[in-house]
């Protein structure tokens, strides 16, 4: 008789045959990056910052097993990760996972796990430049109760790319942002508003008046920002 998978619940259940797939730690961050349209190992990582390298190379093999993802490599040699039409079709188990932990979640649970870098790269990628002047600019934030080596942070933005930098990239800054990180978090994810934390002086921002003027709008939400919470009971 063959050994028992131990990591399998022994259920022909649809439910139990997908949780064995897509339960396992850190699976599920993994396929919301992917989601999101990381496609390289190091930009992966960079969405799972408390990932180790090693476990997230074998949650890769794994989804690639699955059939979940594909390999190719770009013209630069490097290997990316792509979602096949299997992992396409749990775009809305992960994005229904989020908007539940949105709603039901106690907030102030969710704001005790802060991670300036982890918060940076989803600003980065969700960042709407469409207000923004047609030229390169520069945001610096900073989060002051933070270590030095993680209290500063920058975007660079040109047209629609933009780049985030933990060190000083050495152009010209166009906005300046300083807050503490539970606050920048708190806006991030629909929980305050960048008016409102101005107004209780929790945030200050200093520079083009234009900038300032569309923070809100070019900041770019969590996509989950606009579900409300709710209380359970």
């Amino acid at each position: 008789m063959p050994a028992e998978n131990l990591g399998s619940y022994g259920q022909f259940c649809p439910v139990a045959m997908a949780a064995e797939v897509v339960c396992s730690r850190w699976t599920a961050l993994v396929l919301r990056e992917l989601l999101c349209g990381s496609t390289r190992f190091n930009d992966i990582r960079r969405g799972v910052p408390r990932m180790s390298p090693a476990l997230l190379s074998k949650r890769l093999k794994e989804l690639e097993r699955a059939g979940i993802i594909a390999t190719r490599v770009s013209a630069t040699g490097t290997t990316e990760y792509h979602m096949t039409e299997a992992g396409e079709d749990l775009r809305p188990v992960i994005m229904n996972l989020g908007i539940w932990g949105q709603r039901w979640v106690e907030s102030q649970v969710t704001l005790k796990n802060l991670d300036p870098s982890l918060l940076m790269w989803d600003m980065r990628r969700s960042l709407d430049p469409t207000p923004m002047p047609p030229r390169r600019y520069t945001i610096k934030f900073e989060y002051p109760e933070l270590p030095e080596s993680r209290r500063h942070w920058w975007l660079v933005v040109e047209g629609r790319h933009v780049d985030l930098c933990g060190v000083d990239p050495g152009h010209e800054v166009d906005l300046y942002v300083r807050c503490p990180l539970r606050v920048m978090t708190a806006i991030w994810m629909g929980l305050a508003t960048v008016e409102g934390e101005k107004t209780a002086k929790r945030l200050e921002v200093d520079g083009d008046p234009a900038i300032v003027r569309s923070m809100q709008t070019w900041l770019g939400l969590s996509p989950f920002a606009k579900e409300k919470k709710r209380v359970a009971g």
